[in-house]
This record gives structure tokens, C-alpha cells and sequence, in this order.
């Protein structure tokens, strides 16, 4: 996979540990972004297929657990108005790449890349870039075709606003699968991982239609700082940079 797939596999967001309650070792995030938690060690998880997945929901013990767990998981993350962090990136390849990232709703987000990486993968509430900082050129997608646009929503329903195929727990994890279908590009899979006591986003994991798959783990969780709008601006009056996908 190139350079901007595997950078928009990340923008399409999200996570899981499999609906057999299968555990992805994941640091606890610290509290505040000036402490000194390092970088996490990430295990990509295995998906199952749809039928297995839909097969193993009964993970969680009932219908009426698995309803609350998905109600505490949308007060999370509608609660949460900006967010800034590290984060941990590890690609269909095994490439590791670390960065900082900033989200500010509703619709915008950025991750900068460390170098050696050059990439940005920037939404302005409308679009979404894969910015080339080296070479002066971006990738342009609508923020309305990639999956993270509900998670940059003002108040989120997993339930009704996504196709959520499975939601499971245990001691350490509370982890939910969401499955996305598009007529020309196929089925992305996102699986969102939060802690059990605390509910806070950890990890997530993107399975694009080619069954790659691209995981984030998020620590030095800060929801109280709020980035420079300029973050979040995209140039689209140069022509070089108008490489829409």
C-alpha cells in the first residue's frame, strides 16, 4: 500500500479487539499531556469475518448490556469537544510511525507525522488531506465518504448512525465493531477500543476492503487544550495541491 493509503487508513478510523473478547495490549492513557508516558507497544488484532463477528456478539452478556455499553461509549465521545494527544501508528506493512494529533469538533481534525515520516493528514470540517510536506502536494478526499466524520460529529449515536456489527467486553476493554459499505470501494471495518473502567478512547484499528489493516494507539490524552484553528486549514487555491482523489 502507498504512502497516502496507508495515511488515509488512518483517517477512516477506528478499533477492536475481536467479539470473542479478545485483549490488544494498550497503555493506559496518561492524564496529562505533560507527563512522561512513552509510546505504546501495539499488537494488531485479527479480525474475524462478518459471520463469525455477528456469531460472537453474544460475548456480552445481553442485549441490554451491550445497549449500555454503547450509550456510555456515545456520552464519551460527545462529551469530548477537542483532544489532543500521541499517538502510535502501525501499518499493513508492520511500519511503526508516531506523531501528535488534534481534534476539534465538529469535523476537524490533524496528525503530524514525526519525521522521518512528511505526512499530515488534515480535515477542515469538509475535506480531508494527505499532505506531502517534503514535496508540496496533497490527496483530497470528502471528510463525507470516510468513517471518522461521525466521530467528529457534535453528538454521536453508534447505533443509529453507523452500521455497528458487534460490541463486547471484558475486565480491560469495552471494544465495538463498525462495518462501512461504498458501492465502488467496498467494506471498510473500524474497531474501536475504550477502557473498561473509564471509558476512554485507547486504540482503534481500520480494516480497508483489501483486508489490510492500519492500528492507532492514543495516549497523553488532553481535553482541555484547544488547538490554533490554523491546524485545521487546508489551501485549496494552489493548483499543485489539488490532487483530488
Amino acid at each position: 500500500m502507498g504512502r497516502a493509503a496507508t495515511a488515509i487508513g488512518l483517517v477512516l478510523s477506528a478499533a477492536i479487539a475481536s467479539a470473542t473478547a479478545q485483549t490488544v495490549p494498550v497503555p493506559q492513557s496518561a492524564p496529562k499531556r505533560d507527563g512522561v508516558s512513552g509510546p505504546p507497544t501495539i499488537i494488531q488484532p485479527k479480525l474475524p469475518g462478518s459471520a463469525a463477528v455477528a456469531q460472537n456478539t453474544a460475548t456480552v452478556a445481553s442485549e441490554a448490556n451491550q445497549r449500555a455499553l454503547v450509550e456510555r461509549v456515545n456520552a464519551y465521545l460527545s462529551n469530548i469537544q477537542t483532544l489532543v494527544g500521541d499517538f502510535v501508528q502501525v501499518g499493513p506493512d508492520g511500519a511503526r510511525t508516531e506523531g501528535q494529533f488534534y481534534i476539534q469538533k465538529p469535523g476537524k481534525v490533524r496528525f503530524e507525522y514525526k519525521p522521518p515520516s512528511r505526512v499530515d493528514v488534515i480535515a477542515d470540517g469538509q475535506s480531508v488531506v494527505v499532505r506531502d510536506r517534503k514535496l508540496a502536494t496533497q490527496d483530497l478526499y470528502p471528510l463525507s465518504q470516510t468513517p471518522i466524520r461521525f466521530l467528529l460529529a457534535d453528538r454521536i449515536d453508534l447505533a443509529r448512525d453507523t452500521h455497528l456489527v458487534s460490541v463486547a467486553a471484558d475486565d480491560v476493554f469495552v471494544t465495538l465493531v463498525v462495518e462501512e459499505k461504498q458501492q465502488f470501494i467496498g467494506t471498510n471495518r473500524l474497531m474501536l477500543m475504550f477502557g473498561a473502567k473509564d471509558f476512554k478512547l485507547r486504540q482503534w484499528t481500520v480494516t480497508d476492503p483489501q483486508g489490510y489493516d492500519t492500528t492507532v494507539a492514543v495516549y497523553n490524552l488532553d481535553t482541555n487544550t484547544k488547538p490554533n484553528p490554523e491546524l485545521f486549514k487546508i489551501n485549496y487555491d494552489n493548483p499543485d495541491l489539488q490532487n483530488t482523489r
